[in-house]
């Protein structure tokens, strides 16, 4: 069987092959990276949401003033930025499947971009993921990503 290992947060994503489970060994066969996740939410955007004013009138002040507020909501464009990265990262993954690259599937990211992943998913990754581990590794080295590998799983 082939394990391939993604280690990914909202602006990179880091893919490995398992080479050898009995020497925990890897190889980092692809790396994707998102430039615009490094970008300010002022450069996603081209412009401040938009404005509402209150319907009812004051309880005390001038008459006829209204209060008005912005109606920005949660969705920020940083975040919609991951959840397009996350996409792209699960579209180059199902290319791999489907190529037969790998038949398992290691995920590796912190729990706020790892559930990304997981929405992001098909059926057919979600049947192939061996593990899934709550952390953000992908700034750190080979080593330190194979010491939280799901070794006994995979064999």
């Amino acid at each position: 069987m082939h394990t391939r290992v993604v280690v990914a947060d909202q602006s990179e994503a880091r893919f490995y092959d398992v080479v050898d489970i009995a020497a925990r060994n890897m190889r980092l066969t692809r790396r994707l990276t998102d430039e615009a996740a490094h970008l300010h939410d002022r450069d996603m955007v081209s412009d401040k949401p938009g404005r509402v004013f209150d319907h009812a009138p004051p309880s005390s002040g001038r008459r006829g003033a209204v209060g008005h507020h912005s109606t920005g909501g949660e969705r920020s464009p940083r975040k919609h930025e991951a959840e397009n990265f996350a996409r792209t990262i699960v579209t180059e993954l199902d290319k791999g499947r489907n190529a037969g690259e790998f038949d398992r599937l290691v995920l590796m990211a912190a729990p706020t971009f790892l559930g990304l992943l997981r929405n992001s998913l098909p059926k057919t990754l979600e049947h192939v993921v061996a593990a899934q581990i709550n952390k953000d590794l992908v700034h750190q080295s080979e080593a330190a990503i194979a010491a939280h590998m799901p070794w006994g799983d995979l064999q």
